[in-house]
C-alpha cells in the first residue's frame, strides 16, 4: 500500500482512478477516502474506491446498480455428482432463471418486502413497484453471474453477483440528477446532505434497494440449491456498492463504497 495525495492505494495505482478519487476526495465534508487494490476508472467515483462524508451521502458514488454485491453458499451437494453433471446441471440454471437486460421473472415472488417496508410510500419508489416486483430474482447482465463452485476442501458452493435491478438503476439515476450531477466520468460525485428532503429520500430508496438485492440473491441461491439437491449450510453475502453510517475513531460517517467489498476483523467477504 502506498499513500498518494494523503489517499492509501493499494496495488499498481492506475493515473486515471487516482486523479478520479483526488476529484472526489476534495468535497468539504470528506473524512477519507481510499482505493483496493483492483481499482479502476469509474463514472464520477473509481471502482474499488471507498470514500466517507461526515454528513453527506453519494448517489453517484453508490453508483446505478445500487447495492450490487455478491453471495455464496456452501450446500451439501456431492463434488462428485456436480463435476459429473456440470452441463445439465448449469442447463437446468439457464432455464429457470432469467438472465438478460429488462428480463422478468417467469416466477413472480410475493417477498413480505413489497408490504412491509414505508419506503415504497416515497414517490421515487412508488413509481417503481410494479417493476421491482417483476424483476426480483433476474439476475441482469454484463459481469453479472451464477456459479458453482468447489473450494479447496472439496465442498460445493453457490455464487451470485448481481444487484438492485431496474428499481435500483432508476432510483439512482433519478437522484443523481436531482442533486445536480453532470454527465461523464470524469465529474464531482452528485452529494447530498443527510438531513436534506432529498437526502433523507434517497438514504431510505437506497436502503429499500438495498433489502431488494438481498431477497433477489437469496431467492436465486435457493433455487440452484434445489437444483442441486442440495441444503444449504453456510452463507457470506456483501453489499459493495452501498452506502453505509458507520464509526470510526469516535465519529459518525457515511462511508461509500463502489465495487469494494466490506473487510471488518473477523467479517468473511466472498469476492466472485
Amino acid at each position: 500500500m502506498q499513500v498518494i495525495d494523503g489517499i492509501p492505494v493499494w496495488g499498481n495505482p492506475l493515473d486515471n482512478a487516482v486523479e478520479q478519487m483526488r476529484t472526489a476526495a476534495a468535497h468539504d465534508d470528506v473524512v477519507g477516502a481510499a482505493l483496493m487494490a483492483d481499482h479502476h476508472l469509474g463514472y464520477s467515483v473509481p471502482v474499488g474506491g471507498v470514500i466517507a462524508y461526515g454528513e453527506h451521502v453519494s448517489p453517484s458514488g453508490v453508483g446505478f446498480d445500487i447495492a450490487c454485491g455478491n453471495k455464496a453458499v456452501r450446500v451439501d451437494t456431492d463434488a462428485d455428482y456436480v463435476r459429473e453433471n456440470i452441463g445439465t446441471i448449469m442447463d437446468a440454471v439457464w432455464d429457470r432463471l432469467s438472465f438478460g437486460i429488462g428480463r422478468k421473472n417467469d416466477t413472480p415472488i410475493d417477498h413480505p418486502l413489497f408490504d412491509d417496508d414505508p419506503a415504497w410510500g416515497i414517490p421515487e419508489a412508488a413509481s417503481h413497484k410494479d417493476l421491482a416486483y417483476s424483476q426480483l430474482g433476474t439476475i441482469g447482465s454484463g459481469n453479472h453471474y451464477v456459479d458453482i463452485f468447489e473450494d479447496e476442501q472439496g465442498r460445493i458452493w453457490i455464487g451470485v453477483h448481481f444487484g438492485s435491478r431496474g428499481l435500483g438503476h432508476k432510483l439512482a439515476s433519478h437522484f443523481v440528477k436531482a442533486a445536480g450531477g453532470k454527465d461523464g466520468m470524469h465529474v464531482e460525485p452528485a452529494t447530498l446532505h443527510q438531513d436534506s428532503d432529498l437526502g433523507q429520500r434517497y438514504i431510505a430508496c437506497m436502503r429499500l434497494a438495498g433489502r431488494y438485492a438481498y431477497a433477489g440473491r437469496d431467492w436465486v441461491c435457493a433455487e440452484v440449491a434445489g437444483i442441486l439437491g442440495g441444503e444449504i449450510l453456510d452463507e457470506v453475502h456483501n453489499h459493495h456498492n452501498f452506502a453505509w453510517l458507520e464509526s470510526h475513531d469516535g465519529q459518525d460517517m457515511w462511508v461509500v463504497r463502489k465495487g469494494a467489498t466490506p473487510a471488518f476483523p473477523g467479517q468473511r467477504g466472498f469476492v466472485g
